[in-house]
Order: C-alpha cells, then sequence, then structure tokens
C-alpha cells in the first residue's frame, strides 16, 4: 500500500460508512479516521465491526445494521447523534454480488428471482434507503461559507457501465446506484448535500482476495495501468477528495486504472 500522509484534512467531521467493517469500507473507515473525522461503522450483526471499533478507538463507534431495515439505519442515526452530535459525510460502501447467466440452458433452469431481487435490495434499495433517512440528519447541520452541510459518497461499480456475463443483477443494482445519483443531488442542492457516486474496477477486496492467487494477478495484468489490483485506501482516498472539493457534486468517477471490462 502507497504510504499515506497524515493531514487531518477531515478534522471535526463526523462520517458514516455502511459496509464498514471489510474491504473498502474499512478502507475508508481506517483513512478517514486518520485524517481527523470521526466514524461510525455500519455492518451486518455478524460482521467484526464491534471488534473493529474497539481497536481503532473512542473516536469510532459501531452499529450493526442492515442497509434494507428502517428501524436499523434509523437507530445508527440515532447512536451518531448521541455519540458525535452531528452527521456530516455517509460514504455508502455495504453491497454483494452473484454471478448467475439469465438462463443455464444445459440444466433448463432461469435466474432465480429472489437471487436477482436480494441484490437490488442491498445494494440499490440499501443504498437509497441509507441517504434518504441520513440526510435529515445532515440537514440540522450550520452551513459552511458554500451553504453545504453534508456530502453523499456512494459506491458503484464499473460493472453500471460494461458488466461481465453472469453480472446482470449486479450491473442493475450499480446502474442504478450510478442512475440516481444527479437526481439525488438536485433534490438536496437547496439544502446544502452533495451527492456523488464511486465506480470502482478491480480492487483487493476480501471477495477478490478469496480467489487463488494465479487468478488475481491474471485479473492485476487485464488493468491497463497501473497494471495490477487497487489497493481500498486508493478508493477511500478518492472518497475523501470528493469530501473536500465542493464543486464535486452529481457525478459517477470511474477509478479502474483505464480498465474497461470485456465480456
Amino acid at each position: 500500500m502507497p504510504h499515506t500522509m497524515i493531514t487531518g484534512a477531515l478534522k471535526g467531521m463526523v462520517t458514516l460508512v455502511t459496509g464498514g467493517a471489510s474491504g473498502l469500507g474499512r478502507a475508508t473507515v481506517e483513512r478517514f479516521l486518520r485524517q481527523g473525522s470521526k466514524v461510525v461503522i455500519c455492518d451486518i450483526p455478524v460482521s467484526n465491526g464491534e471488534e473493529l471499533a474497539k481497536e481503532l478507538g473512542n473516536d469510532v463507534i459501531f452499529c450493526p445494521t442492515d442497509v434494507r431495515q428502517e428501524k436499523d439505519v434509523q437507530d445508527a442515526l440515532s447512536a451518531c447523534k448521541d455519540k458525535f452530535g452531528k452527521l456530516d459525510v455517509v460514504v455508502n460502501c455495504a453491497g454483494i454480488a452473484v454471478a448467475f447467466k439469465v438462463y443455464n440452458f444445459n440444466k433448463k433452469q432461469p435466474h432465480l428471482l429472489e437471487d436477482f431481487k436480494r441484490v437490488m435490495d442491498v445494494n440499490t434499495v440499501g443504498t437509497f434507503n441509507v441517504i434518504r433517512l441520513s440526510v435529515g440528519l445532515m440537514g440540522d447541520n450550520k452551513p459552511n461559507e458554500d451553504g453545504q452541510r453534508g456530502v453523499i459518497v456512494n459506491i458503484a461499480s464499473i460493472a453500471a457501465f460494461d458488466g461481465q456475463k453472469g453480472q446482470a443483477a449486479y450491473s442493475a443494482s450499480k446502474a442504478a446506484v450510478a442512475g440516481m445519483t444527479l437526481p439525488l443531488a438536485r433534490d438536496l442542492a437547496s439544502t446544502g448535500i452533495r451527492v456523488n457516486t464511486i465506480a470502482p474496477g478491480l480492487f483487493q477486496t476480501p471477495m477478490l482476495m478469496a480467489l487463488p492467487e494465479k487468478v488475481r494477478k491474471f485479473l492485476g495484468t487485464t488493468v491497463p495501468f497501473p497494471s495490477r489490483l487497487g489497493f481500498p485506501d486508493e478508493l477511500a482516498h478518492l472518497a475523501e477528495a470528493i469530501v473536500l472539493n465542493p464543486m464535486m457534486n452529481g457525478e459517477t468517477v470511474r477509478v479502474d486504472g483505464a480498465l474497461r471490462m470485456q465480456p
């Protein structure tokens, strides 16, 4: 991982990260902490979120959260307000994936509808659920000199634009996240809340790191430059840059080393 300078650029902020116990979410939690933000980790109860929060210190709390459930998200927001007094940033990293073709002609079986619905529920509905509830707390913030009260950063995927075979459910869910970015930014503009989305390529997430080393190396070679898997902190760095740049709004940004996925 590249050396990361500690600047305190996010000092005084409070950030809520969904999917914050592992992968891209955990990297975001750790980077934002290093940069001075206080952090609420939201992840499912069976995650290691509680242990991670204890490990990271007093400026972090863990809230067991299923992003699809209104009560879970409301409880996390209440805990955030009770502990830290406000909410400035939300980074939506919670997500799942399945890989099935729309029809298996050998077994004469269609893609399971419940699998498609589950991916849409977590990735799309869950992201929207967190946004619709969290912006109410953000709206209580005193605006800065630009009138800004908060920032939302969503995580989509380059599969939203060039999904591979077997990715119909995942690509649809991530394309929906990218698709709602601009209207959400427009909805929230008058309140001073910005909304942006990051579409990462191939990163060293637990899902990819579970693959054999030979496969991981091959996947790295498919990335034009740099020809490797991305470090999770590189995505977190972009999330930080989005938070700090007041003109970033309503945009979906690819971070993929110029990778365009092939069928």
